[in-house]
């Protein structure tokens, strides 16, 4: 399987260059030139299978250049039991009509675990088989879950420097804990001075940054990234959406064949959008709900097909969804265009330039018929906390609430029926005071105190607060600069020394 960049303006690559490279030369992301089809037989057939084996075997079409023993090893190692328990993604009934996908239960407790645990393996592998003997520096901007996955999966994995950025008022306390207290002789933190979309365009600015790039390989380092926009990132969460199918017929939540609908929370257009290559890939989904919080600039591109960024980035309780540039939705533009490189690019360059696109008529519709958008404000969402507890005992984090609603508002717009998987993509114990807001208990909190929060939580709930949190209470500080946007380059030779 070979690689082309959605801008057309680089080559073909193997699997292994797509992910020690990251990002395409020009600018663009990796796709793959094919999609393997899947029939219903196989992929019930696959229900069977341990996860880091189902995984193996839907990597392997991808991923060509590395061996089925190789894949085997790398998905053995970061879905081992000890860091995920016995299923990295359990389904669970919680509605009538709707389930929930738990995608939290890795070592951070946010779904970027099931991506961000097997991509250093793949790394590893791909830098002996493209022959390079150079370092590999991975720059992760994150709006919260992403960092801390990030460090964590790269944390001491020999030949790599992981340096991640986060908007220094941007991630709830537990997040940002996670990030700075983070150990490691290859990890680095920076708080930046702005947003998440400011981040994300100062490690995209990095990766264009031929001046930079020689430099760096002038001293033996070279760039990747830990985002979604990494092939490597991408193609493990498609592994759920299967999974979580095959799981749903074999406790007969719905019969062989049925079409479902999966809502999920969206900010970078990262896991939606594999959920979408899983569709085309064969997996019987009518529909994708595409959730997002006041930072709305998706639901007004799927209902107008304009996408315009020039608008006010809100704070908001979901801040893993504060994102205005959704840079994986040039992804599905690349597909839904039959692979029109230069309409993309054309795109993206009026996104940088103006703000904003607008797609044709054809391309419009394309994306109506295959997404629902909704977005849901603050008090919506923590209303959602608070009826999910008194409805069904089930506690949901505020990520989650936004799907949860959105779920109900395709309900009732279109007064369908259809079997619905909310995917869950934190525990509500990394947004403590907003689940104890939802659910009525949340008065008198130290705001100050992340841990009193946790505690109250868990005594509230009567559940146990998890050891990734605890810890958290004596990890000391690591990571305490704050710097500006413009600085980030800077202070990436500063780390990797090559500059005092």
């Amino acid at each position: 399987m070979l690689f082309v960049s959605t801008r057309g303006q680089t080559g073909k690559v193997s699997a292994a260059h797509a992910i020690k490279e990251g990002l395409a030369g020009d600018g663009g992301l990796f796709v793959p030139q094919s999609f393997p089809y899947f029939s219903l037989e196989t992929i019930l057939g696959m229900h069977a299978l341990p996860y880091e084996q189902f995984a193996a075997k839907i990597l392997s079409y991808f991923l060509t250049d590395y061996t089925a023993d190789e894949l085997t090893e790398c998905a053995a190692a970061a879905y081992a039991a000890g860091k995920f328990g016995p299923d990295p993604a359990p389904l669970r009934k919680v509605g009538e009509r709707t389930d929930v996908l738990e995608l939290w239960h890795g070592p951070t407790m946010a779904f970027k675990d099931i991506a961000l645990q097997i991509l250093p393996h793949l790394m590893t592998k791909a830098q002996e088989k493209t022959g390079s003997d150079t370092r590999i520096v991975i720059l992760a901007a994150t709006s919260g879950d992403t960092g801390k996955a990030a460090l964590e999966g790269f944390e001491d994995v020999p030949g790599t420097e992981i340096i991640v950025f986060y908007p220094e008022n941007g991630v709830s306390p537990v997040q940002k804990l996670q990030m700075v207290t983070q150990p490691g002789k290859n990890t680095k933190v920076f708080g930046i001075r702005g947003n998440f979309d400011d981040a994300q365009r100062g490690v995209k600015d990095i990766f264009s940054d031929e001046s930079l790039e020689n430099e760096l390989k002038d001293c033996g380092w070279v760039f990747s990234s830990a985002n979604s926009i990494n092939w490597g990132r991408l193609a493990p969460q498609i592994t759920y959406y299967f999974k979580a199918y095959a799981d749903a017929v074999a406790s007969e939540r719905i019969k062989p064949g049925e079409r479902i609908i999966f809502a999920v929370p969206t900010g970078n257009f990262g896991d939606i959008l594999a959920g979408y290559y899983a569709k085309k890939m064969g997996l019987p989904v009518k529909q994708f709900i595409c959730a997002s919080n006041s930072n709305n600039v998706l639901t007004d591109f799927v209902n107008t097909g304009v996408y315009d960024k020039n608008r006010v980035l809100n704070k908001t309780v979901s801040p893993s969804m504060d994102i205005l540039v959704s840079s994986n939705l040039e992804r599905l533009l690349f597909d839904l265009t039959e692979n029109d490189a230069a309409q993309v690019a054309a795109w993206m360059k009026q996104l940088n330039t103006v703000g904003k696109y607008q797609v044709s008529k054809d391309v419009a519709e394309q994306v109506r018929e295959l997404f629902f958008a909704a977005w849901i404000d603050e008090q919506e969402t923590v209303d959602a906390i608070g009826r999910v507890h008194n409805d069904f005992e089930y506690l949901i984090d505020p990520h989650t609430a936004v799907a949860w609603r959105a779920a109900e508002k395709y309900r009732l717009l279109s007064g369908d029926d259809s079997y619905i998987v909310v995917l869950s993509t934190a525990s509500p114990f990394k947004f403590c005071k907003t689940v104890l807001e939802g659910i009525g208990k949340a008065a008198g909190l130290n705001e100050n105190d992340p841990f009193e929060a946790a505690h109250r939580l868990a005594e509230e709930t009567e559940s146990t607060v998890p050891a990734q949190v605890t810890a958290l209470e004596s990890m000391p500080i690591l990571h305490k600069d704050v710097i500006a946007a413009e600085e980030m380059a800077q202070y990436i030779k500063k780390t990797l020394e090559i500059i005092k």
